[in-house]
């Protein structure tokens, strides 16, 4: 029941009306990825993808949930899709890291006290920066030579607020390839986590103060979005938003590797001396079908060891929520990622969705000297020289 063929299964005694809503069956969905690894592996070509967001919508709008589970449900979505509110967490763990509160706690076993989402919850914390919490993104950037678009980027809530540097990096490397970049500045969450958890109507509720803050999208080349997860969403946004507006913006969307490397690049990269292991984002590989892209990027910089890690289309535990919802098992699966990563041996983990990075990082951590992780953007950024006013 925990294969694809299994859960679908379940889906159709339950349209049927032939099984119940119980609690079995509701943990084979809990417990499903939601990697769409089956969608690809599929011959048939069917949407697993499809069938099991609208599984899980009926799950959360008709199973009654353990007051335990609903309330850490209710906390992570009433946190996560806010990036003001997400900005506030920030700084509480910059505290939490900088006081010595967290390196007391960690090192006097109170962790294992905790419950294991919780403990989960601890350990993929990131560390957190004063320019971390101060940063912000111009509302508009120039195009550093001669100007060949213009293009609007999604800044994300935990790529914004964990990962700002990765927006930062993305705008400039757009820039010095000849296009002008607008981020509006009122933008929201796109409604991914959401979506992916089943919380169908607050993510179609999302997804049209997104489209509606973007406005007239027919005058951009292209809407970017530089996390993998919410290209997936933003790219579904005519299957479940519906409408001419969230139909044509969802037709602009590309991921911002998919984008750059559809176009003859004009800015010259310096030469990064490193091994980079290149780790395929679930949401991307799978859910977007984008692979060659990224590594095409990666490869096009001078000096760089592209390196393939072993069973690299396997999911790293992440995937949305699950490694705070189902943290043993994302662990475990988090584990045989990070083994594999350290067996190529490389300078730098490059990833592009910021959950992979979490995820990955945490379990690096914990059983070898530090590793770098980077988006393939940062590093993109790093071999371009330009000097932009912003």
């Amino acid at each position: 029941m925990d294969s694809p063929r299994g859960r679908i299964d379940l889906m159709n005694g339950l349209e049927r009306g032939a099984i119940e809503l119980t609690d079995t069956v509701v943990a084979h969905f809990d417990q499903c990825l939601g990697c769409m690894g089956c969608v690809t592996a599929c011959p048939s070509g069917v949407r697993y993808d499809l069938l099991i967001e609208s599984t899980r919508a009926k799950v959360e709008s008709e199973y009654r949930r353990t007051p335990q589970d609903r309330q850490l449900r209710e906390a992570i979505f009433a946190m996560f899709p806010y990036p003001a509110r997400l900005r506030v967490a920030a700084a509480a763990l910059f505290f939490y890291e900088r006081s010595g509160l967290q390196a007391a706690v960690r090192a006097s076993g109170l962790l294992r006290l905790l419950p294991a989402r919780l403990r989960g919850i601890e350990a993929v914390s990131p560390p957190v920066t004063l320019g971390q919490l101060r940063a912000t993104l111009p509302a508009y950037t120039p195009a550093a030579g001669p100007k060949r678009g213009t293009v609007a980027l999604v800044a994300g809530c935990v790529q914004r607020v964990f990962f700002p540097n990765v927006n930062r990096a993305t705008i400039r490397v757009l820039a010095a390839e000849g296009y002008d970049v607008v981020v509006p500045a009122s933008q929201g969450c796109c409604g991914a986590l959401s979506l992916h958890a089943g919380r169908e109507a607050e993510a179609a509720g999302f997804a049209r103060a997104l489209v509606e803050t973007f406005g007239d999208v027919d005058q951009l080349d292209a809407v970017l979005i530089n996390a993998a997860g919410c290209g997936s969403t933003l790219k579904q946004y005519a299957d479940f938003v519906g409408g001419a507006r969230a139909e044509r913006f969802g037709a602009k969307v590309r991921d911002v590797s998919e984008f750059l490397a559809g176009i003859e690049p004009v800015a010259e990269r310096r030469a990064l001396p490193m091994r980079v292991a290149y780790h395929d984002a679930c949401h991307l590989a799978h859910a977007q079908r984008i692979r060659e892209a990224p590594r095409k990027l990666l490869a096009g910089i001078p000096g760089i060891e592209l390196l393939e890690i072993p069973q690299g289309d396997q999911c790293c535990g992440s995937a949305g929520v699950y490694n705070l919802l189902e943290p043993e098992s994302a662990m475990e699966i988090g584990e045989r990622k990070a083994r594999n990563v350290r067996s190529v041996a490389p300078d730098v983990l490059a990833s592009a969705n910021p959950g992979c990075s979490l995820q990955i990082a945490s379990l690096l951590a914990k059983d070898g000297p530090e590793l770098l992780t980077a988006h393939p953007i940062e590093l993109l950024d790093a071999s371009i020289e330009v000097d932009l006013a912003s």
